[in-house]
């Protein structure tokens, strides 16, 4: 159990640090620093400079990504998805190839290795899992459940990179990123006899109902962080670097209802962190940690959002508002496992093996 905790931790540590190097890729354009996948420019280590390429190396890219959109684009068309596959077949844009830039793809190749450690050590959770077929046999089936959105993760990775970015490709890809870290919060908190005794506390039922609800309300408002920034997108696309001043005022009414949503969420999260608090035995209590940096990280967030306003969406803070964004879900999800877990009539039914007491946070 020891061993799959810990592999479990590193993983989530893991993925975060993916999270973190996907917002870097979009903040400096890099998305399409390798335009094949999984190899990069052919090749399992990218070149550094124009010269180690064909000369038609363009061209040749190119075709290859409108054959492997011919082919998705069926797919499209029997799933009734006639538009999408419309736009993968006449989008011309999709084929434009850039010029070889040596950092970015450097930074898209990182995050790739990232991508294929964290999928190096969920494999390893998968195959410590098999040793509780018999005794819980939910663990193998968990872990198995975390392997298939992986590989589902690895598949639609390679579609981001056949339809160059294409909007909502790219938020899909960064979503089941999340959800992977709350199947193996789920993993990590209720399966393997991690001990954490908050019942000294006394939290009210309530209170899970309340805090479930507002990791509902900031899913929503990610989801809409997600679209401006495809938004953000367009229009950069259109204007350009030099009018980067004027991209705000050209983002379609997405953008308002985000900025507006922001207050429902900051009154929710108000409430609930002062629960938080006000129910809580300080002492080696990690939700009392937890529910301050919530506090923290909800105030970063807020400031980081008025940032992109008033400094015209610079890039540095485009990076860093998405990943604080995450940080916060993981938090919320965490928090919520732990009042869940400490209320639990089946913690009675654990194993009555001496387990190791954690007085700290992931």
């Amino acid at each position: 159990m020891v061993t799959l905790r810990y592999l479990g931790v590193t993983t989530i540590f893991l993925i975060f640090l993916l999270i973190l190097a996907g917002g870097i890729v979009r903040g400096t354009g890099s998305g399409m620093g390798c335009p094949d996948w999984p190899k990069c420019f052919g090749q399992w280590i990218p070149p550094t400079q124009a010269s180690e390429l064909p000369e038609n190396y363009k061209d040749m890219y190119a075709q290859k990504r409108k054959a492997k959109n011919t082919r998705l684009a069926k797919y499209f068309t029997f799933l009734g998805m006639d538009e999408l596959s419309k736009q993968l077949l006449h989008d011309e844009s999709m084929y434009e190839e850039a010029d070889f830039n040596a950092l970015k793809t450097w930074i898209e190749y990182i995050n790739r290795l990232l991508g294929a450690l964290s999928g190096f050590f969920i494999l390893l959770i998968f195959f410590t899992s098999l040793a509780f077929v018999k005794t819980r046999p939910i663990i193998p089936v968990l872990s198995f459940l975390i392997l298939v959105v992986v590989g589902f993760q690895g598949w639609l990775g390679s579609l981001v990179v056949s339809t160059k970015l294409l909007p909502g490709m790219v938020s899909l890809h960064m979503l089941l990123a999340l959800l992977i870290v709350f199947l193996l919060l789920v993993l990590v908190v209720n399966y393997t006899d991690l001990t954490i005794d908050i019942s000294a506390n006394h939290y009210p039922r309530f209170l899970k109902t309340w805090l479930l609800i507002a990791i509902g309300l900031f899913l929503v408002q990610v989801v809409l962080g997600t679209q401006v920034r495809e938004s953000v997108d367009l229009v950069s696309k259109s204007l350009g670097e030099t009018q980067r001043g004027n991209w705000i005022e050209k983002l379609n009414t997405i953008f308002f209802v985000h900025r507006s949503y922001s207050w429902l969420v900051l009154l929710v999260h108000s409430v609930i962190l002062y629960q938080l608090f006000w129910f809580s035995k300080r002492e080696n209590n990690p939700i009392y940690l937890n529910a301050w940096i919530l506090v923290i990280l909800t105030m970063a967030e807020m400031l980081l959002g008025a940032g992109m306003v008033y400094f015209a969406i610079p890039p540095t803070i485009q990076i860093f508002h998405l990943f604080i964004a995450f940080l916060i879900c993981g938090t919320q999800f965490y928090t919520w496992l732990l009042l869940q877990k400490n209320n639990s009539p089946s913690k009675s039914l654990r194993s009555q093996e001496p387990k190791p007491t954690f007085h700290g946070h992931l």
